[in-house]
Parts: C-alpha cells; structure tokens; sequence
C-alpha cells in the first residue's frame, strides 16, 4: 500500500486513533540516523544519507478535518499536501 503526501510516497502508515498521531514509513519502520521536530509540531525522520524515511504527523484527523493545505516543514524546504492526501493516509491505515 502507497501513500502519497506532498508528492512523497510512503509504503507503511499507522494512526493511533486515540492520539491522532499517523506514523509514515518509507520501506519497513527503522531506526533514524537523526530525527527532527518541525515548527508545525510533527517529526521527520532521515536515513544516514539524508533521505526522508518517515514521518510522524500529529493532530492527523484534526488537520484533515480542516480541509486546508497541510505544510511540514523539512531541511529541504515544506513538504506541502492536500487535506485530501492526509485522509487517505488515514483511510489506509484504518483499513489493514
């Protein structure tokens, strides 16, 4: 299963209902080189060479609900999505 934020694509999602926490992964969940907190208050996760290899988005349902544009911000500049692409994320995820 593919899900695609901002135009990245992830292979495994999880969402902790009573959090509203979703969990991205490219590739099966491993451990980080390094870990980021973003100013809009998620956490992105890299691979020793720099790549994106998940992220943590926290108030999921809420912002989806909003139904604006959802902005993370990463060393490479934001990662921008659609609220649609958030609540597909979090269909997926709810259907395993």
């Amino acid at each position: 299963m593919s899900i695609q934020i901002g135009g990245r694509n992830f292979e495994h999602a999880t969402y902790d209902e009573e959090g509203d926490v979703l969990y991205l992964s490219n590739g099966e969940p491993r451990a980080a080189a390094s870990t980021y907190g973003t100013p809009e208050g998620h956490a992105v996760r890299f691979d020793d060479r720099g790549n994106l290899i998940g992220m943590t988005i926290v108030n999921a349902r809420w912002l989806s609900s909003r139904g604006e544009e959802i902005v993370i911000t990463v060393s490479q500049g934001q990662i921008e999505a659609p609220a649609r692409d958030l609540a597909t994320a979090l269909e997926r995820s709810l259907s395993k």
